[in-house]
């Protein structure tokens, strides 16, 4: 009783002072919180001008005062194909999932499929199968048909993780269109696929860009079936490319970090210009339009 008749007595300059104390504490809280987290990047950069004589230095060099970019001429001579090849299999599964995602999304939400309900929970099962049952299930397949090495075999492999999540996800959001919008293209005469692309597909745009975006995150990112179904005589994934450069180039440490930091810049330029998208895209589902 005697704390709420004292917090009733304070002034409103002392209100005042209290809230801004309380977000300067949350703004110094998350400010830290940030930069824990964002260190092994600025060390990444960082490690990536230095020399590499001056890496094992003590104490360690907080700037790049006499950086170098020899680690990065270094990275784009040996890693280039490696970047070239993963842009290629990254953009090819987008392609495939959104390709085949969007319409099976659509059926699911929108219509009334026979068997829907099972082939989601189908889809929620395929997602918790380990990778490596997978990769080498794909691979006693891709070997006798000759799909090992290939870039169609490993854009289909990175394709069935990507396309179950971008049903799942893509179904959310379009549950939340308005069956009315399909209903009165139907009622104009419009067929089912006329419907999805003249009606459905727009109105779905953040979503179908949310989704690929994870399609392309999701392949770049990919190891094990890159590392699985790749012998590196043809091409390989930068991925794969990074895991060969660390165990041949052991003491060119900013060659190294050149290189992760090549591989980063492409994801992060995706998720600056598409960030908008993806939040609309994620929470679009979550309301009912």
């Amino acid at each position: 009783m005697a704390t709420t008749s004292a917090a009733r007595r304070r002034t409103p300059a002392a209100r005042r002072n209290i809230v801004v104390n309380r977000s300067w504490l949350k703004s110094a809280l998350g400010v830290a919180i940030l930069s824990v987290l964002l260190f092994p990047l600025y060390w990444m950069v960082n490690a990536s001008l230095l020399p590499s004589d001056e890496l094992l230095r003590q104490p360690p060099v907080w700037f790049p005062i006499n950086g170098t970019l020899a680690g990065y001429a270094s990275a784009i001579s040996t890693q280039g194909p490696h970047l070239v090849t993963s842009f290629i299999v990254s953009f090819g599964v987008v392609t495939v999932t959104l390709v085949l995602a969007a319409p099976a999304a659509y059926a699911l939400a929108q219509l009334r499929v026979r068997g829907g309900i099972p082939l989601v929970l189908v889809l929620l099962v395929v997602q918790m199968l380990p990778g490596i049952v997978m990769a080498n299930s794909l691979y006693g397949v891709f070997n006798q048909v000759g799909l090992v090495d290939n870039y169609i075999g490993l854009i289909l492999a990175d394709s069935t993780l990507a396309v179950p999540f971008a049903i799942l996800l893509l179904r959310t959001f379009m549950h939340g269109v308005p069956r009315e919008l399909s209903e009165a293209a139907r009622v104009d005469g419009a067929g089912y696929w006329r419907t999805f692309w003249s009606v459905i597909v727009p109105v779905s745009r953040n979503g179908l860009i949310t989704a690929g975006l994870f399609a392309f995150l999701l392949s770049w990112a990919d190891f094990l079936f890159a590392v699985t179904l790749t012998t590196g005589r043809s091409f390989e994934p930068i991925t794969v490319g990074i895991y060969r450069f660390v165990g041949n180039q052991t003491t060119n440490w900013n060659g190294l970090m050149a290189t992760a930091v090549l591989a980063s810049i492409p994801a992060a330029i995706l998720l600056i210009l598409a960030q908008r998208y993806v939040a609309a895209g994620v929470t679009g589902g979550a309301v009912k339009q």
